[in-house]
């Protein structure tokens, strides 16, 4: 639950995008076989992720001839309101990527140091000592991931968990529950939110501010991420945005519940930001340019946390149909699901957003629309 998907995920990405209002057709580069995608082509491909099961969806590409936007679907189940090429939406875990800067800023100025053990901030943890700032920022320290113990969707106890409060020491707690999930930190990779969790509370502890407003200081206003924001316990979503939806089991039937608002303190540090594709763009760029950390802690991000693995410290890495390797992260909010790469380069960027109808699998569909606009 609000955790990204598998390293399957984006492994394989190939075709992509789908505007409302686009007159004519854009060429945004030429794949390595020559052919030139268009905005026709893109727009096709989104159309398709909508097919395979979402009531919406939306689309900015960065690429040789700028920025092209694009939307498919509506914005709500029973009208006919278009998806805004600009509305915000919960990007579920890319937030980690947002942590892992603050953590990574905060390894530039010295007061954190990557192999620092986690017993200098939560020393009753077990394995403490041997687990360390890096594993956590690698999932490679072996804590249960506690979302994992929240109930799921179509479980009428679903709204329940996220209509509360959490504070990360609760959800840390249900985590320690239960036995670490392998024996030695650094050992093996295991994505758990948990870690991301931890890594938010000690934030706090250095920093002697949350999280949230050590990004706002640190990432948001530098950048001018205006449509960005950490809605600690606010279940809104302000400003405008589509409407979201999870399947509920209600008198002996699952039906599809509106689930726009929630709690996203249950996501906290590992997943409770909102966005917009633009800022979500913005963002990557600046930090895969080295502008929000020194460019050799980028290099340290995007080295696998395990051999062959496919994340490093705060990113995801995939490797594109057209040979080249891109880094982002992706978000699975449950009724918001979000996708945002950059190629190695950063000549090429894409965000996605979706808003899921639980009908089918769009994976697939959002894996081709990400790798063609990567690969053009």
């Amino acid at each position: 639950m609000f955790s990204t998907r598998t390293a399957r995920a984006l492994a394989t990405t190939a075709a992509m995008i789908s505007a409302a209002a686009l007159a004519g057709t854009t060429a945004l580069g030429a794949a390595a076989d020559g052919h030139h995608t268009t905005s026709g082509d893109l727009q096709g491909s989104l159309d398709g992720v909508v097919r395979h099961g979402a009531v919406g969806a939306l689309v900015e590409v960065r690429g040789d001839s700028g920025p092209w936007r694009a939307s498919a679907g509506v914005a709500e189940i029973g009208s006919t309101r278009p998806v805004l090429e600009h509305s915000r939406f919960r990007i579920g875990s890319i937030t980690k990527s947002f942590t892992a800067t603050v953590v990574l800023q905060l390894v530039d100025e010295g007061l954190i140091e990557l192999d620092d053990p986690l017993a200098l901030w939560f020393p009753a943890i077990p394995r403490a000592q041997d687990i360390t700032v890096r594993h956590l920022l690698g999932h490679t320290s072996g804590i249960f991931d506690s979302f994992r113990t929240m109930p799921r969707p179509p479980a009428p106890a679903f709204l329940e968990a996220t209509r509360r409060t959490w504070t990360p020491q609760e959800l840390i707690d249900r985590a320690l529950a239960h036995p670490p999930v392998f024996d030695r930190p650094g050992s093996e990779f295991s994505y758990s939110n948990t870690n991301y969790t931890i890594l938010g509370a000690i934030v706090e502890r250095v920093v002697g501010a949350s999280y949230g407003e050590a990004i706002e200081q640190r990432i948001l206003r530098p950048l001018k991420l205006s449509d960005t924001s950490l809605p600690g316990t606010r279940t809104r979503i302000n400003g405008p945005h589509s409407q979201g939806y999870v399947p509920l089991l209600r008198d002996g039937r699952v039906e599809l519940a509106d689930f726009t608002e929630m709690n996203p303190s249950i996501m906290g540090a590992a997943g409770e930001m909102i966005s917009t594709t633009e800022d979500l763009n913005d963002f990557f760029d600046a930090l895969l340019s080295g502008e929000l950390v020194s460019p050799e802690l980028v290099t340290v991000m995007k080295t696998p946390s395990t051999p062959g693995g496919r994340y490093g410290l705060g990113l995801w890495i995939v490797r594109t149909s057209c040979g080249d390797v891109a880094y982002g992260h992706d978000g699975d909010a449950i009724a918001f699901q979000s996708y945002s790469f950059a190629s190695g380069e950063r000549d090429r960027q894409v965000t996605v957003a979706l808003t899921p109808d639980f009908s089918g699998d769009p994976d697939d569909a959002v894996d081709a629309l990400i790798d063609e606009a990567l690969c053009g």
